[in-house]
């Protein structure tokens, strides 16, 4: 929907959030003079990533609403503190962290494990979520919020508008974006992603669903005379003002009158910037505005690489992919690797871990190639090793990877680490490397000898190194034996090691996930759904949680449970496929096919041919006995997988529904060869036996039924039922 400049005085579009698109912030900010908006939440917000980096506007959201929310709904505050903290760091003087792990707490030396790439996402949805919750506090009403800038914006602050556009209601809080209308256009297809990298949010999916589009028309720009713009006076001024915006001004007139500033006025201007924001005190400014004015004043070596530094290795460390590589890039731009060759492999150094969390591995692998031929430092060389192990072993799609290279690169790392000179580094990096080494034997079936490197390596830790020493690498490597354990089904072991995990880092929320994932295994579906608890309240929303709850819910009788959670796991991620495949089963067996076929249809979308939901197609046509439908979809659910069970069976209903007997007969003889204790599989074949008259074949079928449902009525009836036809049939 589009309204154009005519029509700025209507209402803005009856329940839907407002994109004003403009070329320019002034012609924008026009165009929402004109609109009837609720009152606003907070003033204007800039998403502009040049302020505060990552999640500028979202910490700024933060920092406005907590004195509020602080005063209304404290508990909430503490139960969204993980979000909060990550998204407005200043508040830790105000906002205890009560929930501090081993990867939050180690040192940057002993950063061996750093969060997953959909961590941000998860942290949108917890701040959507406080956002909400927060505003049905008693006196809020409808309200507004204006977010500027997204052309600007860094992909964290991009992610969280998607979530709180699709997953707000606009009479509790309605959105005004701005940007260009740029953000309408859909993201090109990227060659250097990996195949089967999750998607994450669309943006302009979401913009074009959710939001009413006001054009902005571009405002006549000023004429200047002789004594305004060109007056010298007032360039400088503008110039100053430019900077002291932290060169977020989009008016071409500002960055013009930038631009003539001679080159050390500028700098001066730069240097004067950061030390004001410095003096303020806010984390997150050296995030974004800092690190700009740094590399853009009088010394960059000096005070620019160290800027960039310190902004790169706190988005790291806190998974800020996408800032991590900028910074990376702007680092490596303003040293040589000749001159300056520690500062330049810093900045190189945090790329293939970033560029592979994103999905990148070619380009990761070319950074590895690179620092190879430039470098003959054994560090970089043992880093860039182990790197390009991983991308073999773990990031590359599953039908790129090759095991066998990733084992010839990890034993390099090892055999680089062993011919360190100090006793104590030398002994980590083997005990890192072999852990290293400890996932690829298990890549390649060979989970014995993985086993025993993550043991050797934890006691080579316990020998050389004090106990207070790289307590997360041990957590890491004491949690990995738990899973090598739990593949060999050595149950009770592997519950003895996660669980001191979980006493060394208990606020790990993938921990609590973990366990509940081994007790379900172990038959505790109890004990199981309290860690699957812990896990939530723990974190912020967290989709397999609720998918795998979801799952025990089923499967103990709580289908009203279990619809909820795999409802709210495609809340938060729409392309969780399994989910629609699970709620799809679920609908079916309340009599809901209208539901589940749309469930089908939208899992479909995102994988076509994945059988599962080929299944549900074939049952919901069932379900409105369209028969031949229902064959041609289970056709296709059975050339992407002979075997699955439940369309072998479903399409033997659908031919015997159209009397072809025989092709019947075909899959359900297929079906018990595959499933030959499954009493619904004999009962069915029997079925069909006796449609053919061949009574003594159905009887045996449901004889073993019987005895597998001793006291099924309609196996027990069935088989009274042949007994006596086979007994009229043959006198």
């Amino acid at each position: 929907m589009s309204i154009t400049s005519a029509d700025h005085a209507a209402p803005t579009g009856g329940g839907r959030h407002v994109l004003v698109a403009g070329r320019l912030r002034r012609d924008r900010a026009a165009a929402r003079e004109r609109l009837g908006v609720p009152a606003p939440l907070l003033p204007e917000i800039s998403a502009h990533r040049r302020l505060r980096g990552p999640y500028t506007a979202a910490g700024t959201l933060v920092r406005g609403l907590l004195p509020d929310a602080l005063a209304r709904r404290p508990e909430l505050v503490t139960a969204h503190e993980v979000e909060l903290l990550t998204v407005a760091p200043e508040l830790r003087d105000r906002l205890p962290a009560t929930r501090e792990t081993l990867t939050s707490l180690a040192v940057p030396q002993e950063r061996t494990r750093f969060y997953s790439r959909r961590r941000t996402l998860r942290i949108a949805h917890g701040l959507q979520e406080f956002l909400a919750e927060l505003l049905t506090a008693e006196g809020y009403g409808t309200r507004s919020l204006v977010v500027e800038d997204l052309d600007h914006a860094d992909p964290t602050d991009l992610e969280f508008l998607s979530v709180l556009l699709r997953r707000t209601d606009p009479a509790l809080l309605t959105v005004l974006a701005g940007g260009t209308a740029a953000l309408l256009d859909p993201p090109p297809a990227d060659p250097a992603v990996e195949p089967g990298t999750p998607p994450g949010e669309n943006l302009p999916l979401v913009l074009a669903l959710h939001c009413t589009r006001i054009d902005a028309p571009a405002a006549a720009p000023a004429v200047p005379d002789e004594t305004d713009e060109t007056d010298e006076a007032n360039s400088r001024a503008a110039a100053a003002r430019y900077i002291a915006g932290d060169a977020t001004d989009d008016d071409p007139a500002a960055l013009a009158a930038y631009l003539r500033l001679p080159a050390g006025e500028r700098q001066a201007l730069h240097d004067q910037r950061a030390e004001a924001l410095l003096a303020a005190g806010e984390r997150s400014a050296a995030l974004g505005a800092v690190p700009y004015h740094r590399e853009h004043g009088s010394d960059v070596l000096g005070t620019g690489l160290p800027a960039l530094a310190e902004a790169m290795d706190a988005c790291m460390l806190l998974g800020f992919y996408d800032a991590t590589l900028d910074l990376c890039r702007r680092g490596r731009a303003l040293c040589d690797p000749e001159r300056h060759p520690e500062a330049w492999w810093h900045f190189t150094g945090k790329m293939p871990t970033s560029l592979s969390a994103l999905g990148r591995a070619d380009e990761a692998e070319a950074i590895c190639d690179e620092a190879r031929a430039r470098s003959r430092n054994p560090a970089v060389h043992i880093q860039c090793a182990y790197a390009t192990a991983m991308l073999f072993t773990r990031h590359r799609a599953p039908d790129r990877r090759d095991h066998d290279r990733a084992l010839g690169w990890i034993n390099e790392a090892i055999a680089l680490a062993s011919l360190l000179p100090d006793r104590r580094q030398r002994a980590f990096n083997t005990v890192f490397h072999n852990n290293g080494l400890a996932l690829i034997e298990a890549h390649l079936g060979h989970p014995e000898a993985a086993l025993e490197l993550v043991t050797a390596g934890l006691a080579e830790l316990d020998r050389d190194l004090g106990h207070d020493e790289h307590s997360l690498h041990r957590s890491v490597l004491r949690h990995n034996r738990a899973t090598v354990l739990g593949g060999l089904g050595r149950l009770d072991e592997a519950l003895d090691d996660l669980r001191a995990v979980i006493a060394a880092d208990p606020h790990y929320p993938e921990y609590h996930f973990d366990l509940g994932n081994l007790l379900r295994s172990r038959g505790d579906d109890e004990a199981a759904l309290a860690a699957y608890e812990t896990a939530l309240r723990l974190g912020p929303p967290f989709p397999e949680v609720y998918y795998n709850r979801g799952d025990v819910r089923n499967a103990n009788g709580d289908t009203e449970g279990a619809l909820a959670d795999f409802g709210y796991v495609l809340v938060l991620d729409p392309s969780f496929v399994d989910a629609y495949v699970n709620r799809a089963g679920i609908l079916l067996d309340l009599g809901d096919p209208d539901g589940a076929g749309r469930d089908a249809a939208a899992g479909l979308a995102l994988d076509p041919q994945n059988p599962h939901l080929l299944a549900a197609l074939g049952r919901v046509h069932a379900e409105r006995d369209e028969h031949k439908a229902a064959r041609e979809a289970f056709d296709r659910a059975l050339a992407a997988d002979p075997h699955l069970l439940p369309a072998l069976c479903g399409r033997a209903t659908a031919a015997c529904q159209l009397d072809d007997l025989e092709k019947a007969l075909t899959d359900l003889h297929q079906a018990v060869e595959l499933a030959p204790q499954d009493p619904a599989v004999r009962y069915n074949r029997a079925f069909v036996l006796l449609r053919a008259d061949r009574w003594d074949a159905a009887l045996a079928d449901l004889d073993i039924a019987a005895e597998l449902l001793p006291e099924d009525d309609d196996v027990l009836a069935a088989r009274a039922e042949c007994l006596a036809r086979r007994t009229a049939m043959t006198g």
